[in-house]
């Protein structure tokens, strides 16, 4: 009897396993629950030390190989709606010699208040139109991540340049410039979108 409930423990996890290795070995807890992982099962694999805790409520495979942006990843994890905003977006586009030490995001006017213990985050709460305009999807550790396309970002850091400095939006604009692709029209249709055109407009005039 001992021997058979074994086989079916292990049975039960090797099913387990599979799921998260399906999913790129990260699942919150409800997901792997809809998907047939019985909590339990969770909190022993945890227990037995194959899977490690990212967050409340987030499991990943302790085998997996180690993630590459493990904290934009466990942020569009815990929360899918957030996308990455002015810094933060700056950083995964190579546009700022600046290190966030949080994790900017912008989420829907209207929406629950995110909590998450780790990574920390700022929280900026959008209109549909700002928010809406510029997302795109990235595809980091098997995780879907939004972010804010490189000519968006630009015009959020005209937005909030008194916040973040008129020389990191330069910057930016800069180093826009230098990896090619330059969009002006993009930028002023996004920067009319924040209500910064006037604004902005000049500085794209002078350095693109």
């Amino acid at each position: 009897m001992a021997g058979a409930r074994a086989d079916r423990e292990t049975e039960v996890v090797h099913r387990a396993r599979a799921e998260f290795r399906r999913h790129g070995g990260l699942l919150r807890m409800a997901d792997a629950v809809r998907s047939g992982i019985h909590r339990r099962t969770l909190y022993a694999m945890r227990d037995a030390g194959q899977v490690e805790v990212l967050a409340r409520g987030l499991y990943r495979l302790a085998d997996a190989p180690p993630l590459g942006n493990p904290d934009l990843v466990t942020v569009a994890a815990k929360i899918p709606h957030a996308v990455v905003y002015l810094i933060s977006a700056l950083s995964y586009h190579e546009m700022t010699t600046q290190i966030p030490h949080e994790v900017c995001i912008a989420v829907p006017r209207n929406s629950e208040p995110p909590h998450l213990a780790y990574p920390p985050i700022r929280v900026v709460r959008l209109s549909q139109a700002p928010y809406e305009a510029g997302i795109e999807t990235h595809k980091l550790d098997g995780v879907a991540v939004k972010v804010y396309s490189r000519e968006k970002t630009l015009a959020d850091c005209f937005k909030h340049r008194n916040e973040i400095g008129l020389d990191t939006v330069l910057e930016a604009v800069r180093r826009y410039k230098a990896q090619g692709r330059v969009n002006a029209d993009a930028i002023l249709r996004f920067a009319s979108v924040c209500r910064v055109a006037r604004v902005a407009r000049p500085y794209l005039e002078s350095l693109l």
